[in-house]
């Protein structure tokens, strides 16, 4: 089979490598799309590598055809049309991943929409509802609301009922934040977020904060927070380390935690894809929620898509098309 192959130079090449094997809980797909997120360009920098037993190919999701089984698969059969969430291995033509980690493609949509939906949708669900324990009401903060993520997580809590407040890199952003139903937001150049937030949320706070950000951010999202509210650091833009007030978090007995999904156990990931079965995938069903796509390239210009997702001035997914 013919996969993305990084070069010592760092360049994404598309040639032939081994194919993987299809275990007895596993299925292989026929792979149709793919999609660019921060942890591949992390990857591909030499500074992520995938966890322990992963593939080592790029590619954290895909969307094809079922080509074959494990001996102790029942849910899929070779014909089936799904989207997968992966620990590595999606810039490939074919695609093996635990049968329990894939999701069917929501009627009506093609493997472009599907393949823009597995990680932003998990990522979204598993730290706000899981993690964060988001109740219905509480309200929201959502950095770089127009990140993929973000845009994931935006249409969520509107569909369940929790206002969010995002910050942006730009008016553009904000706009589309606001439209997609983002109640209210900050451009981050125009100074810090923390006034505009506590504007908004009111005496009670915010009770969930996801932030791909880190760093200086720290300070500003714990004041934010209302007592018991949740920090959930899912990145390191901002850099790795920032001074923690330890009396604010003991007084408001706040929650501070680190989230990565890739590394997260089979039956955690598994936990997290039958809830978006049953939760999320209605919402796509019936318009509610939709994949937020900039671009789409080719296979063989992943180079060109890497560049556009660093520029930062990408609204959604950018995705990879291989068939």
């Amino acid at each position: 089979m013919k996969a993305i192959i990084i070069q010592n130079n760092q360049d994404l090449q598309w040639q032939e490598t081994e194919a993987p094997v299809v275990g007895d809980f596993d299925i292989a797909i026929n792979n149709h799309c793919s999609a660019v997120n921060r942890a591949d360009v992390m990857q591909r920098k030499g500074v992520y590598p995938p966890p322990p037993g992963a593939s080592p190919i790029l590619g954290l999701e895909c969307a094809g055809v079922v080509s074959a089984v494990g001996a102790k698969v029942t849910q899929w059969k070779p014909g089936d049309s799904v989207c997968a969430l992966l620990a590595g291995g999606g810039y490939a033509e074919t695609v093996v991943c635990r049968a329990d980690h894939a999701l069917p493609v929501p009627d009506g949509f093609g493997f472009e929409q599907a393949a823009a939906l597995p990680e932003v949708l998990a990522t979204a669900w598993y730290n706000l509802f899981m993690l964060g324990g988001l109740k219905p009401q509480q309200k929201v903060l959502l950095h770089a609301g127009a990140s993929g993520v973000g845009c994931a997580a935006i249409q969520l809590c509107k569909a369940f009922n929790n206002p969010c407040f995002v910050t942006v890199g730009s008016q553009e952003k904000l706009d589309f934040c606001l439209e997609l139903g983002a109640d209210a937001g900050h451009i981050r150049h125009q100074g810090e977020f923390e006034e505009s937030v506590k504007q908004w949320a009111g005496n009670p706070g915010v009770a969930v904060i996801l932030d791909p950000v880190g760093g200086n951010y720290l300070e500003q999202n714990l004041r934010c927070l209302g007592t018991d509210g949740h920090l959930i650091n899912i990145g390191l833009m901002g850099g790795r380390s920032a001074p923690l007030d330890f009396g604010r978090l003991l007084i408001k007995r706040l929650h501070v935690m680190g989230s990565t999904l890739r590394s997260r156990d089979d039956q955690t990931k598994a936990e997290i894809v039958r809830q978006l079965r049953d939760k999320v995938w209605p919402l796509l069903t019936n318009g509610a929620v939709r994949p937020i796509i900039e671009q789409s390239f080719p296979i063989q210009q992943a180079n060109q898509a890497f560049e556009l997702i660093t520029s930062n001035n990408t609204k959604g997914k950018v995705l990879l098309t291989i068939i």
